[in-house]
């Protein structure tokens, strides 16, 4: 179960630590339900290729994930996709209260680009409970987006590559 809740924002935070950072490329086999791959290249580490299947939308909802080989990955890219993939640029940071935000800049450089917020929760009631001011960001995190329809990267991906 994946349960998130999701804001647009502009640009990255600003005085948070850097865990990580993920340039990728991902594309969507289906988008209801959604069926999407992605390519994570973790900076300065190793890259990963991952299926996925996400059920409905929201703040909660199944996820199922399972890695898969380049060439698969290749296969699916070129010969069943056949469009080209949406770049992103991913960085987590650790926030005071442990919990981790993912900032995504998303199409950089094109005039449909945009950045977006999400965090991640143990359960639903943490993820309603959970407020942007209590660790400082209530400015940056004002424009939640999380059950808003339209608002997904498969959405996007009609959008832009449908």
């Amino acid at each position: 179960m994946e349960i998130e809740r999701k804001w647009m924002v502009n640009g990255w935070p600003e005085g948070l630590p850097l865990k990580e950072e993920f340039a990728m490329r991902q594309g969507y086999i289906s988008v209801r339900p959604t069926v999407r791959i992605r390519e994570e290249a973790l900076t300065g580490g190793k890259t990963r290729c991952v299926l996925c299947f996400k059920s409905g939308g929201g703040l909660a909802r199944e996820e199922i994930e399972r890695d898969i080989d380049p060439e698969l990955f290749n296969d699916l890219e070129t010969k069943i996709i056949g469009r080209p993939l949406i770049p992103k640029l991913r960085r987590s940071y650790l926030l005071p209260d442990g919990a981790v935000l993912e900032v995504n800049h998303v199409d950089e450089g094109q005039p449909t680009e945009f950045w977006y917020a999400e965090v991640e929760y143990p359960t639903v009631e943490a993820a309603r409970s959970w407020q942007p001011a209590a660790v400082g960001l209530a400015d940056y995190l004002s424009d939640e987006v999380t059950d808003q329809p339209g608002q997904s990267m498969g959405a996007y991906w009609e959008q832009t590559r449908g």
